[in-house]
């Protein structure tokens, strides 16, 4: 197979708009005639796509714009065989839409013709393939744990907005430590008071003792809670009540995203001991295997953009102000980048301006010395402070040290 890459002519512009069944395809040629036609996602018309492009007597540069995961297949097939693949922002694709036709109306042919518009300008990207560059393994592995972390913090919602609230409210408190294991085996064999108050005293803290194990001294904790259990205001429901099975389904399906979530961490820990901008990255205070995951698996190598500021700009941590005239308006953060990233910095940033002493926490202490009580000036100095990150974590791994 060969593909013509004489880079003196001026190439053949191929615009794509994805669907999930089937793609809409704009080609230019360099004489200024257009051709339109469908490609159905199937093996069969990638191959039929993939032979005329390599039948083109000019250069082919391709560009689509990302649409959730549609796009990965017909990527990955332009990409293995060699072609030049170009993403065009959503939002460029929005504006221009809205520039070019006076309208808001959409459709794919003329999404089509809005992605060539933009590729003639040259307001493209280069396409990233995380399968052709190696970390698909790590994006499917931080897109499930983000899926299971979702997943349990709207089941420990649930548990503290609907059923403690209404069959043991006294308990919510001891959900500060809803890593440990024990507790939710306690909690799912004594979901309620009357669960706990139908045994004497002894006879309960043996049974917990039981769920809990040798390695935990809880019995002041037992015998707290069996007191609490017998002046609790939750509803008498009985215990072999349709509500009281469905409480403990949810607690069961809980303590289920809690073991997942867990066997993640020690997945992530696993694969990438031995990765060393891992090991560069978790060398950052505040930032833990998690973190480290994601900034791997959602940046790729960050050692392709040239500059910190281009990092920044994927991350949407850099700064954006609108003028007009002699109207300014206030500097923000664009948030135009890759949402994971701003917020694994931020998790990172916040973990790190709580430790002893490092030099977040330091730029932290600085940014708030004026008004330290002013929320606002919390809020943007760990907003600073994420950038700091962001920019550190580039350093780190471009050159390999703190």
């Amino acid at each position: 197979m060969t593909i013509n890459i004489d880079n003196t002519s001026a190439p053949i512009f191929v615009a794509i708009d994805i669907a999930k069944h089937r793609h809409d395809v704009l080609v230019k040629h360099t004489d200024g005639k257009t051709q339109s036609f469908k490609v159905a996602n199937s093996s069969e018309d990638f191959t039929k796509f993939k032979e005329y492009l390599e039948s083109l007597p000019e250069r082919c540069q391709i560009a689509f714009e990302p649409t959730a995961d549609y796009h990965r297949a017909m990527a990955w097939c332009l990409v293995q065989a060699g072609f030049d693949v170009r993403l065009v922002s959503s939002v460029a694709c929005a504006r221009t839409r809205e520039a070019i036709f006076n309208s808001r109306d959409k459709n794919d042919p003329k999404d089509a013709k809005v992605i060539l518009h933009l590729m003639e300008a040259g307001i493209t990207q280069r396409y990233y393939d995380p399968l052709a560059n190696g970390n698909h393994d790590l994006q499917e592995l931080a897109n499930t744990y983000s899926v299971i972390v979702y997943r349990r913090a709207q089941l420990l919602h649930s548990l503290k907005n609907h059923y403690l609230t209404l069959y043991f409210p006294e308990i919510e408190r001891y959900f500060n430590s809803t890593r440990s294991a024990w507790f939710m085996r306690t909690f799912h064999r004594f979901p309620t008071p009357a669960s706990i108050r139908a045994l004497d005293e002894a006879d309960f803290v043996a049974q917990a003792w039981s769920l809990i194990g040798k390695k935990h001294n809880k019995l002041q904790w037992l015998k707290e809670l069996y007191a609490t259990a017998g002046s609790s205001v939750g509803l008498p429901i009985a215990a072999d009540s349709v509500a009281i099975d469905m409480y403990r389904t949810v607690i069961s399906e809980y303590a289920h995203m809690t073991e997942l979530r867990d066997r993640l961490e020690q997945r992530a820990s696993a694969l990438l001991q031995d990765n060393q901008d891992f090991i560069n990255l978790r060398s950052i205070p505040g930032v833990g295997p998690i973190v480290a995951l994601i900034v791997l698996a959602e940046a790729g190598d960050l050692r392709r953009f040239r500059h910190h500021r281009q990092f920044l700009k994927f991350c949407g941590l850099d700064l954006a102000t609108y003028q007009s005239g002699q109207s300014r308006g206030q500097t923000r953060l664009s948030k135009r980048g890759n949402t994971r990233l701003r917020y694994a910095f931020w998790m990172a940033a916040n973990r790190a301006i709580m430790m002893n002493e490092n030099s977040f926490r330091a730029k932290y202490e600085r940014y708030i010395k004026n008004d330290p009580y002013n929320a606002d000036t919390k809020r943007k100095g760990r907003t600073a402070v994420a950038a700091k990150m962001a920019r550190v974590a580039y350093a780190v791994v471009k050159h390999g040290s703190t």
